[in-house]
């Protein structure tokens, strides 16, 4: 069987409801290494929030990659070297923070292994919780941020979506060809660098490699998710993904997050 690469969201899909890994999916994991394929974590999350995931996965490892932040950064499991990073420009940066801050919404960003934001809130104690990574609290932090972010992340958890989305839609304009911007959940507003995605990570990733895409496969299950399913030879939406996701997929699994999704995907088109 030819060698394959697989791209595989965390969240709602590698991951369970609980955050976990389930014991399924790790086996199936370490079946398609062994057999030869190569397996790739593409996550909204940063490189902080993941290496768990990987160790737990047993994916320090050669043909094992990591790709977070939407895209923004390439890792090498193996190795530990960075293949490729892209960042927001600070001035881009210190707008989305003014611009979430008047409409009350709380917003962060990342330096180094730390989550930072100017304050302590419920958002960020609920996403600093479930994603296990350290914090700072910057109280001037517009004038204190001295290196681009990778991304940042605008988070509304009041059960209201309109927040995000007449935040969404009043900054399109101005965010044309600077960032994108787009869901990785109902909460979390992401915020990257204009033509960052886990589909163009795909792309640079698979060239580096001298990997065909005819070699690819994608499973996910939210917003984010949609440009590595389309990218993908075979794209694959978890069970419980949204109906915007599984319209753009090739393939809808029968299994969801909590009963190793992922595992049916790596049996049917891995191995």
């Amino acid at each position: 069987m030819d060698s394959k690469i697989l791209f595989s969201d965390l969240d709602g899909t590698m991951l369970n409801a609980d955050k976990e890994i389930t014991e399924e999916n790790i086996s199936a994991v370490n079946k398609a290494l062994r057999a030869g394929h190569k397996i790739v974590i593409n996550t909204g999350r940063p490189l902080s929030g993941c290496l768990e995931h990987i160790q737990e996965l047993g994916l320090e490892q050669e043909g094992c990659y990591a790709v977070t932040c939407n895209g923004g950064l390439i890792y090498d499991c193996h190795s530990g070297k960075i293949l490729f990073q892209k960042t927001i420009p600070l001035d881009y940066t210190r707008h989305v923070f003014r611009e979430t801050s008047k409409r009350g919404i709380h917003c962060h960003t990342y330096a180094g292994e730390y989550v930072i934001s100017e304050q302590m809130t419920p958002e960020l104690q609920f996403y600093t919780h479930v994603t296990h990574t350290p914090y700072k609290i910057i109280p001037d932090l517009l004038n204190h941020l001295t290196e681009e972010p990778l991304k940042i992340l605008a988070i509304n958890m009041s059960g209201d979506h309109s927040i995000l989305d007449d935040y969404r839609h009043d900054m399109q304009e101005w965010a044309d060809f600077k960032i994108s911007i787009f869901y990785s959940s109902d909460w979390y507003l992401e915020h990257v660098p204009y033509g960052v995605s886990k589909g163009a990570a795909i792309y640079h990733l698979c060239r580096y490699l001298n990997i065909p895409l005819s070699s690819t496969v994608a499973v996910g299950d939210e917003e984010n998710d949609i440009t590595m399913i389309r990218t993908a030879r075979v794209g694959a939406a978890m069970a419980n993904a949204g109906l915007k996701v599984k319209t753009c997929a090739d393939y809808i699994t029968q299994n969801d997050c909590n009963h190793s999704g992922v595992a049916e995907v790596i049996n049917r088109f891995l191995l």
